[in-house]
């Protein structure tokens, strides 16, 4: 297979090899810690879960990468980036077990929360690192290669994290001690990844200390002025902000269905009652419905370039958000499992077809010089769309989740999208 021969060639590379073990530790610590969270907030039978609650864990684990995003290379070119590889997983596995004592010691949701929201921002400077450090481990010609390949792989690593947290609060008993143990778990592993940054050298991976660089000051507000510029010129790119704008509101609706689904899993369809109601069965329906949305991600990566010559990008986002309007009523309303799962992967197709196909409207049509700009944005659009989802969801869902409204209203969402797409110009197609 290509990917494995590539992945040969590049394993060649032994401070590529490193680099990569850095980054397969820290998104495995990132899926173990990310799962303990949610079932925290989530199934941990002492608590009872709101909407609320759920959005305010959606927003520590989503709003550091988009807030944070744009101005975190104006630090990381300054600091050795071995020493942010080293230092921030240290500080992830200190501030992890900080995490757990306040887990076991029942502090207030917002202490918890502020402790937990450290960990997750840290992260952002540890996977912008990881990328800047890339070029400095593999030569020119590998550079596409490992790329595509990194991030790839720490997807997978991330995914395989959350997999062994689920199975972990299957195995040990109930309650929130078993929530502390997969949270000491993440901290041991974070605590791996930095100490797997020591293999490398300590000015290996950049930058160069003899580059000028701006004033930090000077450079935030630069990077600001740079944002404001960029949405300047996606004003002048009608096609790149449609597409935007119908990607924003299907990840709102995507967000909304997450915390629907959720609810439904803690309480609906636990099949147990009392205080443990919600616990194992409902992370063992929560991990299947996660499983099947990634089938549906996996699947709109094959079928999308088929999809987009046949239907056009626009017409492809069209297809996609037009099944989900016409699906989501006819599974999601009867909130059952089967039908529902049948949903989650429906919906992870489209979320993913759409946004396959609006990278590509955004790569087409923004020019060169602004396109890393626009991309800042949309990062920003993609997730604050989904924790705004989460809010809302927050005031208006029941607590287990049955609300025949909200699925109505985020399926004429979706159908607002279809035929918004629907109308663009064919030459934008």
């Amino acid at each position: 297979m290509p990917v494995v021969r590539d992945l040969r060639v590049l394993l060649r590379f032994r401070d590529f090899r490193r680099l990569l073990s850095v980054r397969l530790l820290s998104q495995l610590s990132d899926g173990v810690f990310q799962v303990a969270l949610a079932a925290y907030v989530v199934f941990s039978p002492e608590k009872q879960a709101s909407p609320a609650a759920i959005a305010s864990a959606m927003a520590v684990l989503l709003l550091p990468y988009s807030l944070l995003g744009p101005f975190t290379g104006v630090l990381l070119d300054r600091w050795r980036r071995r020493q942010v590889l080293l230092h921030c997983n240290l500080l992830r596995a200190a501030l992890s077990l900080g995490t757990a004592v306040l887990m076991l010691l029942r502090v207030p949701d917002w202490l918890f929360y502020l402790s937990a929201l450290s960990v997750t921002g840290i992260n952002r400077f540890v996977l912008a690192g990881l990328s800047a450090a890339l070029p400095r481990v593999v030569d020119g010609e590998r550079l596409v290669m490992a790329n595509a390949l990194s991030p790839t792989a720490g997807t997978l690593a991330a995914t395989a994290g959350g997999g062994a947290a689920f199975l972990m609060h299957l195995v040990v008993p109930e309650g929130v001690r078993s929530d502390v143990l997969v949270v000491v778990l993440g901290a041991v592993l974070y605590l791996c990844a930095g100490l797997t940054a020591l293999t490398l050298g300590r000015d290996l991976l950049g930058p160069d200390p003899s580059r000028v660089q701006p004033r930090v000051g000077e450079a935030l507000l630069s990077t600001f002025r740079g944002l404001v510029h960029g949405l300047k010129h996606l004003r002048r790119r009608p096609h790149a902000a449609r597409a935007l704008a119908a990607m924003t509101a299907m990840r709102f609706c995507y967000g909304g269905l997450t915390v629907t689904v959720l609810m439904l899993c803690r309480y609906a369809w636990s099949g147990s009652d009392g205080a443990d109601r919600g616990t194992a069965d409902g992370l063992a329906l929560l991990g299947l419905a996660v499983a099947v949305s990634g089938a549906g991600f996996f699947t709109a990566a094959v079928v999308t370039p088929w999809a987009t010559g046949r239907f056009g990008t626009f017409g492809w986002i069209t297809v996609c958000a037009g099944s989900a309007a016409v699906m989501l009523p006819g599974l999601g309303l009867p909130f059952e499992p089967a039908p529902v799962l049948a949903a989650a992967f429906v919906l992870g197709l489209a979320t993913q077809g759409a946004k396959i196909a609006t990278d590509t409207v955004v790569q087409s049509s923004i020019d060169d010089a602004y396109r890393g700009r626009i991309f800042s944005i949309y990062d920003v659009l993609f997730n604050v769309a989904f924790v705004g989802a989460a809010a809302i969801c927050a005031l208006v869902l029941p607590p287990d989740g049955r609300s025949a409204g909200l699925l109505l209203a985020l399926s004429a969402v979706y159908a607002a999208v279809a035929v918004g797409t629907a109308r663009t110009p064919r030459r934008f197609t």
